[in-house]
């Protein structure tokens, strides 16, 4: 029993040092690979016009996870009448881990270039709003198609 508690031990140490280690590193996302932590210039200035973002390609966002570890992924990001936005698009009947995290904690961090935003996210239910932010998403990603029967889900960065 005194080996096997050793070993539980060595192995909660280990797991510990891994989490402090990766919290220093950050461990973004790469390509569709999730992340942990995202680093960068912490923005305090309130952000009127968000179209700058037209010219970038892929952000990143960190949304909380349900077992207290942060989930970073890299999306794509619009911007309409100045505010910006995130789709999500998935078959129906699946997922997506962070637009689950953001529908039960709408508090992300948005990375851009060097800049890390704390926002919060929310679900934009008018559908006017979402179908001018899915025109905002076909000018910029022409290639992106939504299949039939997906489910989509529209964020406002507030």
């Amino acid at each position: 029993m005194k080996k096997l508690l050793q070993a539980v031990g060595v192995v909660l140490v280990c797991l510990v040092v891994l989490l402090v280690v990766l919290r220093i590193t950050g461990f973004g996302p790469h390509d569709r690979t999730p992340g942990l932590w995202l680093k960068g210039n912490v923005a305090t200035a309130p952000v009127t016009d968000w179209s700058f973002t037209d010219n970038i390609p892929v952000v990143q966002i960190q949304t909380q996870s349900p077992y207290l570890l942060p989930h970073s992924v890299n999306v794509n990001c619009y911007s309409y009448n100045g505010r910006l936005y995130f789709v999500s698009v998935y078959p129906a009947g699946t997922g997506h881990t962070w637009n689950d995290n953001v529908i039960r904690d709408p508090r992300v961090r948005i990375k851009i270039g060097d800049q890390v935003y704390d926002r919060t996210l929310s679900l934009v239910s008018d559908p006017a709003e979402q179908e001018a932010v899915l025109q905002a998403r076909q000018n910029k990603y022409p290639e992106l198609k939504v299949p039939p029967n997906s489910t989509i889900h529209v964020f406002r960065a507030g």
